[in-house]
């Protein structure tokens, strides 16, 4: 198997302290939490931006100076902005900027619609309900973008369906190889439930040749869907953004303990763990 590529994902566009204290939301405190990951043992941290009353932003100011400060420090984690934010009602031609302006070595880029939705029965009434939408043009936008300024796309995919649009995506010639494909997991809606029949299912109509990871949402599935991608061969994804709690009921005192307890995870059942230059090796960057 290729060597483990841990990708710590700080903060999200959604929760925020109110889920746990230790979020890192403001730059200062995202760079610090960056720097602990990578101190860890990630190879790549994957970084959403906040304004200062803690509300996701696209601005680009901020994403410049987190990346900026994380360099400073002399640290060669590989970077991945997202152009996420549809939840938080951020526009495409925002989102997107952080990529001709930054040139990050890697993008978050979802290649589908999904709907979010939880139902609170008790209260009779939609606890979450809301869509991220995109057009097929909006995708072509986001992978010549991408493309045209040397960016890998880590193409995040909610369920088996958006595959179809991968296939798609790539026979045009926008998408270079290795594809690298995340399988977004366990969140409430239209999106594949974090079992490990669903997992194999997706590796199994997986691209040739694509390196995949897994981000399973929320503490229940983390840590065993994590540990089944490893044992599959696949990579992983842990973080704040994805799961607050280190077990159950235990939140996490920050970004690097998820990291370190993965890393334990991956080294007792065999798994190396590839630094960031061997993950920029796998993922020709």
């Amino acid at each position: 198997m290729d060597k483990l590529i841990l990708t710590a994902a700080l903060t999200g566009a959604q929760q925020g302290k109110a889920a746990n204290p230790q979020l890192p939301e403001q730059p200062d405190e995202i760079i610090q939490q960056a720097l602990e990951c990578w101190r860890a043992g990630a190879a790549i941290v994957h970084l959403h931006a906040r304004d200062a009353r803690g509300k996701a932003t696209s601005d680009a100011k901020i994403f410049r100076r987190i990346v900026e400060g994380i360099r400073a420090a002399g640290c060669d984690v590989v970077i991945n902005l997202t152009t996420g934010g549809a939840i938080a009602g951020l526009p495409l031609t925002e989102r997107i900027a952080v990529v001709p302006e930054l040139k990050p070595e890697i993008a978050s880029f979802s290649v589908g619609a999904a709907m979010v939705g939880r139902y609170d029965a008790a209260k009779k009434k939609w606890a979450r309900d809301f869509t991220m939408p995109i057009s097929y043009a909006e995708m072509e936008i986001i992978a010549r973008t991408m493309l045209e300024n040397g960016v890998r796309p880590e193409l995040e995919v909610y369920d088996a369906g958006m595959l179809n649009n991968v296939a798609i995506l790539r026979e045009q010639g926008w998408l270079s190889d290795p594809l690298w494909i995340n399988f977004v997991m366990g969140i409430h809606g239209q999106v594949t439930a974090a079992t490990p029949k669903n997992l194999l299912h997706l590796v199994e109509n997986l691209p040739a040749d694509a390196l995949w990871l897994v981000s399973a949402i929320g503490g229940r599935a983390h840590w065993a869907m994590a540990a089944l991608a490893m044992a599959m061969g696949g990579h992983v994804r842990t973080g704040l953004e994805d799961n607050v709690y280190l077990e159950r009921g235990v939140l996490a005192s920050g970004n690097a303990q998820l990291v370190e307890k993965m890393i334990r995870l991956a080294r007792d059942i065999g798994r190396e763990i590839a630094t960031p230059n061997e993950a920029r090796a796998l993922l020709k960057i």
